[in-house]
């Protein structure tokens, strides 16, 4: 049987099992409101096991809908008295919405859609509803178990916090992320740079400086952040100097080896048109060098935000999101530590992906963005 039948069956299967193991206290779950809709749901399920007719994509669509709407029913239990009480009939219904929905990604991820822009459409929506779909799965498991907060809180405690709290966490992300993760990655990134064109320039310097970076790099940051924060004070310009120690040999190694990515046959080329070293830096090694170069910057977008957080640990303003983290650790108050998480991984993500939005436009030219016919 393949795994088009497979997975809405076992669906199907999973919910007719949970209503199997539902006597007695379980049974008020399917009686009425949620309880009602998550019933209704069982003979969709097994309609949908041998349902093979359309395409992939609107086949992914209808299961993903109809796992949609069954999740919603079972976070419906859960705020109707089942919080912390679910039993196995709860979590089998719940396995079979997990199958249903892993199939209809699947198929959504599997179709074939002539249109470009379909097709882009697809490609972010796979991973939405990918990342969403986790989430849910926390959710359940938080609410169903009935686990503290101070433990873990679900993700709809952590949103709720977001919301009430937006200006102390704006002000937090302006003193960690805008200014010491922004000016110590530009100040990083771009000595390295330079220098990395020295070190080109002047071949002695690569025996010397590259060995020096490897060492400097290898300091642990626990031990850098306290001596940056006697040097440059406890607000944001000290942290800023963790990053840039962070940023520096990263960005040096790679741009060193980009300049050396170009071959010797078109080296020659450009001898032979009389090029000096500035126009073949110019139009030939860095063009070549770009690759190596957004791989570094990729690399530092992630670790200049941590370490500026884990800097903040060790001296700075009431404001920030190393500082918040550790005292509110400190206070219990895991719902804020976790929203500050958040907002860091979404700075995070957004960063990365800003770059390596900027390397597509730059690297078109490149084998990895060719499209396969």
């Amino acid at each position: 049987m393949t795994a088009g039948r497979l997975l809405p069956l076992l669906a199907g299967l999973f919910t007719l099992v949970a209503l199997a193991f539902s006597p007695g206290g379980e049974a008020r779950w399917f009686d009425g409101g949620a309880g009602s809709l998550l019933l209704a749901l069982v003979p969709v399920f097994l309609l949908l096991a041998f349902w093979q007719r359309g395409s992939k994509a609107w086949r992914g669509l209808v299961y993903v809908i109809v796992g949609g709407i069954a999740v919603f029913g079972l976070l419906n239990l859960l705020q109707a008295g089942a919080a912390g009480a679910a039993g196995l009939g709860f979590w089998l219904y719940g396995l079979g919405v997990w199958a249903a929905v892993w199939h209809g990604v699947d198929c959504l991820s599997k179709a074939e859609i002539a249109s470009a822009g379909w097709r882009r459409g697809r490609d972010l929506l796979v991973p939405t509803l990918f990342g969403i779909w986790l989430l849910v799965v926390w959710e359940l498991l938080c609410r169903g178990f009935g686990i503290p907060q101070v433990l873990l809180p679900a993700p709809s405690v952590i949103g709720e916090r977001i919301g009430n709290s937006s200006a102390m966490l704006w002000a937090d992300f302006q003193q960690t992320f805008l200014k010491a993760v922004l000016v110590g990655y530009a100040i990083g990134c771009g000595s390295a740079f330079l220098t990395a064109i020295l070190v080109d320039r002047v071949p002695f310097l690569r025996r010397g400086l590259l060995p020096m970076g490897n060492v400097i790099s290898a300091l642990p940051i626990v031990g850098t952040a306290p001596i940056m924060v006697m040097w440059f004070g406890f607000d944001w310009p000290s942290k800023a100097a963790v990053v840039v120690i962070m940023t520096f040999f990263p960005m040096l190694v790679n741009t060193v080896m980009g300049l050396s990515a170009s071959g010797h046959l078109e080296r020659d080329l450009m001898r032979s048109y009389a090029a000096g070293y500035w126009q073949t830096l110019i139009k030939l090694r860095l063009p070549m060098a770009l690759p190596f170069i957004f791989n570094a910057l990729k690399i530092n977008s992630t670790l200049a935000l941590i370490g500026a957080i884990v800097a903040e640990f060790f001296g700075t303003p009431i404001v920030g999101m190393g500082f918040r983290i550790s005292t509110e650790v400190g206070r219990m108050n895991l719902d804020t530590v976790w929203a500050e998480i958040a907002v860091a991984a979404v700075a995070g993500s957004a960063f990365y992906g800003l770059v390596a939005l900027i390397e597509r436009g730059l690297t078109s030219w490149h084998p990895s963005y060719r499209q396969r016919s």
